[in-house]
């Protein structure tokens, strides 16, 4: 059976309700996405257990945590999970090396899943060990917090808007190391942020929320491009792809990805040939022909078909779902142009990549 993680929650206050019931992976990295106050925070503190739900029942990978209808309510303490907020929240009179103890001495030894060296060098802190939180960075101070919650070894890791304090830098700084957990831990996470370029960088599995209840969710590539949510990421629409490094043109400081719509060429990588990326390709830099040009300062030429058209708040634009060989692209045109091409389903065009975003 795959590993599931069922919430069914109801949390009711003054102004705001929130109203959950999914199946999400048990594997990977959930983004729970939306504006502020859409209840994105709220369904982490009932997954922790620091709100008590009504109508509630949470079951992560076989265990039940909740389950209201039998009297099941495990309290936070006793649930197997680490939980990382905006804030680090470390014991500033302790080093960082007793701060990853305090958290490692909560697990008896024989129930330990990280160690203690690997967790120091999947966050990259092994010359922070001896030193006070005061001292540290704020992508500092998160990198620790995050190695301590691992050092729980958790059966979930929720890391509540662990960048949101941070400024680019910084946030740039410590993405890499998110991306580590997510390749080499066998861990689920549940990752709440309001930043696309996160999701697009870190998820696997993306759910959408608004005003307390559930708008979508489904596997990232898919969901992102879905016609009737474009108004969740606004002018940032569009999707991910997964390449691989296919090979490289130093003489013209190029890159050639693929991926199963096909190829693209961007500026000269570092990776070696074979190695894995994901990129983004917003909807507002995809044009659409009918014929491909032969003339073009545009590479970027994939083959897709018209799958559905939808509309967008801004007005004289529309958002048109391409398939290329199977995987899903967006393009955001103008209504006139869409109507001067004849777009309809089924109709084959070509796509025109003018930028991709190469997520690292």
């Amino acid at each position: 059976m795959a590993e599931t993680i069922h919430a069914r929650f109801r949390v009711d206050w003054p102004g705001f309700t929130l109203k959950t019931n999914l199946a999400l992976p048990g594997t990977g990295v959930t983004a729970l996405f939306g504006h502020s106050g859409s209840g994105k925070t709220t369904f982490l503190r009932c997954v922790a257990g620091l709100e008590h739900a009504r109508e509630g029942f949470l079951k992560v990978n076989g265990q039940v945590w909740q389950d209201d209808a039998k009297g099941v309510f495990l309290p936070t303490y006793r649930r197997p999970l680490g939980y990382v907020f905006q804030e680090a929240s470390l014991f500033e009179h302790l080093t960082v090396s007793k701060n990853l103890d305090f958290g490692q001495r909560r697990i008896p030894a024989e129930y330990r899943k990280v160690s203690f060296d690997h967790a120091i060098n999947l966050l990259g802190i092994e010359h922070l060990l001896d030193r006070r939180p005061a001292s540290l960075s704020g992508g500092e101070r998160q990198r620790v917090a995050i190695a301590r919650a691992l050092l729980t070894s958790p059966s979930l890791l929720l890391l509540d808007e662990p960048l949101a304090a941070l400024d680019l830098g910084r946030k740039r700084e410590i993405l890499p190391y998110l991306e580590r957990l997510h390749d080499e831990l066998d861990i689920p996470v549940l990752y709440v942020s309001h930043s696309p370029d996160e999701v697009a960088q870190l998820a696997d599995h993306l759910v959408l929320m608004a005003n307390g209840s559930v708008v979508a969710h489904g596997p990232l590539q898919e969901t992102l491009a879905r016609l009737d949510l474009p108004a969740a990421f606004a002018d940032d629409a569009g999707v991910v792809l997964d390449t691989i490094v296919a090979a490289h043109d130093d003489g013209d400081e190029l890159s050639r990805l693929d991926f199963g719509g096909g190829s693209l060429f961007v500026a000269r990588r570092p990776e070696a040939i074979g190695r894995r990326l994901r990129c983004r390709v917003h909807a507002r830099d995809v044009s659409l022909t009918l014929e491909r040009a032969e003339h073009s300062s545009i590479m970027n030429i994939l083959s897709a078909t018209v799958v559905a058209i939808g509309p967008l708040e801004s007005p004289g634009h529309v958002l048109v779902r391409l398939q290329a060989n199977g995987t899903p692209l967006l393009a955001r045109i103008t209504r006139r142009s869409s109507l001067a091409l004849n777009l309809g389903p089924g109709l084959p065009v070509w796509a025109q990549v003018k930028a991709v975003a190469l997520l690292d």
